[in-house]
């Protein structure tokens, strides 16, 4: 009785397996970071903290000029704004084009597991073993 118990469990197990498809896996963190898209993205966001850090130096250089307390205040409250009102857009501006690359790299994955019959596509952080890594390919299709 245990013997059959199991046996029927071993087949239980092997036949789950046989209906679990084809597995792709892929490295995400490796296909953004070989991007050129992201890479340009990331130049073009290093230039615009670069304008913001301009803004925070020229307001440092003007409240030392100043004695005044009231325009000190003002002098603050205007590089405040300003800086508060840049870093708000580059950050949304940011979040959208981030957003648009990282749903071009899901088409792409999406192409190839279709092209390759996958059933599914895991990220290969959470995979232990095992799956057809396709990062290389679709590393070569974002470009």
């Amino acid at each position: 009785m245990k013997r059959i118990l199991v046996l029927s469990a071993v087949v239980l197990m092997f036949s789950n397996l046989a209906f679990a498809g084809e597995i792709g896996v892929v490295d995400l963190q490796a296909v953004v970071n070989n991007s050129s898209q992201v890479k340009q993205l990331k130049r073009e966001y290093d230039t615009k903290l670069e304008e913001l850090n301009k803004i925070v130096a020229n307001a440092r250089m003007e409240v030392a000029k100043e004695t005044d307390l009231q325009k000190i205040a003002a002098i603050e409250d205007k590089y405040t704004k300003e800086f508060n009102t840049k870093k708000s857009a580059l950050e949304r501006e940011y979040n959208t084009k981030i957003g648009a690359i990282e749903s071009k790299i899901r088409e792409q994955i999406k192409k190839k597991a279709q092209e390759k019959k996958f059933d599914y596509v895991l990220a290969k952080s959470v995979v232990l073993y095992g799956g057809d890594d396709i990062t290389s390919e679709v590393s070569a299709m974002v470009k």
